[in-house]
């Protein structure tokens, strides 16, 4: 009996092991589909990839949360909802950019420094204000009531309003060329390996862990938050790779501003969602995350003079040595969550 027991364990952990080799193969295909399916779209109508990044790519890579938001508030599962949106725009922005840069240096556009990323901050104060019923209003109970999500929603459609109205570009394309239908084809297979692959992923690796007795609530904090951040991670890494640096960044910015606005607004419609103030912290932490990648982007000549170690740059860049801090902030971040508990 002990022996067949072992037996069905073992198989049990080599499955999951081959799940998460299927599921990071959906991953990394549907990354590149997507982002080549992306591309040529860009330059076949004659947008930047900064502009396909911020919409169709943040919005395939942000799937995972999407549909994980969605059950969680027919559920009623706000404290779901919330931290996975919250703990995912940490993970993008310390995890997936620290990552792309330490493939690559991340150059970026001069509007994404005045633009989008104070939109994160925006979007991500306005969270901090909506969900604070208690402590700004003095009311009994905090929440993101319906009319609030119709609110981001509201903000959501003016952010889109503002992409759309990017300058067009023709810059040279360097890949494949294939027709519009093809490229659309490339993008729908690439968002449908994308969430597939990490949801395999993920369960597969809930098992593994829980079958050697790490506790439900350590991979809650740590697999679950990081497995619907894997699509922007590999998609990320992958655009890095190609030279597709626009698309990478604007993949992660748009995605952290879908977040808020799209999928908390939406998920709020669907039901109001309560707030548990035990995530401000991580609200805050978001905030202090988004900060921190805009001070390393800018690094102008007032942050020269406050850190003297820093040089003067003739553009704006994400450079290895800035994503590596990124990633540790991210391990200590992982830290702090663990043993909070």
């Amino acid at each position: 009996s002990i022996i067949s027991d072992a037996r069905i364990h073992a198989m049990s952990l080599i499955f999951s092991i081959l799940l998460i080799i299927v599921g990071f193969f959906l991953l990394i295909k549907g990354a590149n589909f997507l982002v080549e399916g992306a591309s040529v779209l860009a330059h076949r109508v004659g947008v930047s990839d900064l502009m396909i990044g911020l919409t169709i790519v943040a919005f395939g890579t942000s799937m995972p949360e999407l549909l994980v938001n969605i059950i969680a508030s027919l559920q009623g599962n706000t404290d779901i909802a919330i931290g996975n949106v919250v703990g995912s725009n940490i993970a993008n922005t310390f995890l997936v950019l620290g990552a792309a840069a330490c493939i690559a240096p991340l150059y970026v556009k001069e509007s994404t420094v005045w633009k989008e990323i104070p939109l994160v901050l925006l979007s991500t104060v306005i969270l901090f204000v909506l969900v604070n019923d208690v402590l700004i209003d003095g009311e009994f109970v905090a929440q993101i009531s319906r009319s609030e999500g119709m609110t981001l929603i509201g903000f959501f459609l003016i952010f889109m309003y503002y992409t759309f109205g990017m300058e067009s570009v023709k810059d040279g394309h360097k890949g494949k060329d294939m027709p519009v239908p093809s490229a659309l084809f490339f993008i729908l297979l690439g968002c449908i390996m994308l969430p597939l692959g990490g949801k395999l992923s993920v369960d597969a690796s809930i098992d593994i862990a829980l079958a050697f007795g790490v506790s439900e609530a350590f991979v809650g904090l740590s697999i679950v938050a990081l497995g619907t951040s894997l699509p922007e991670l590999v998609t990320a890494c992958v655009a890095t790779y190609r030279g597709n640096v626009d698309m990478a960044m604007g993949n992660v910015v748009g995605s952290n501003i879908f977040n808020i606005l799209w999928i908390l607004g939406a998920s709020a419609i669907i039901r109001p969602l309560v707030f548990n103030p035990i995530l401000n912290p991580d609200i805050l932490i978001a905030l202090f995350a988004s900060l921190l990648l805009l001070l390393f982007i800018y690094n102008g000549p007032f942050y020269k003079r406050m850190f003297f170690l820093w040089r003067k740059r003739e553009s704006y860049v994400l450079v290895r040595y800035e994503g590596i801090i990124l990633l540790l902030c991210y391990f200590v971040y992982i830290a702090y969550i663990s043993i909070r508990g």
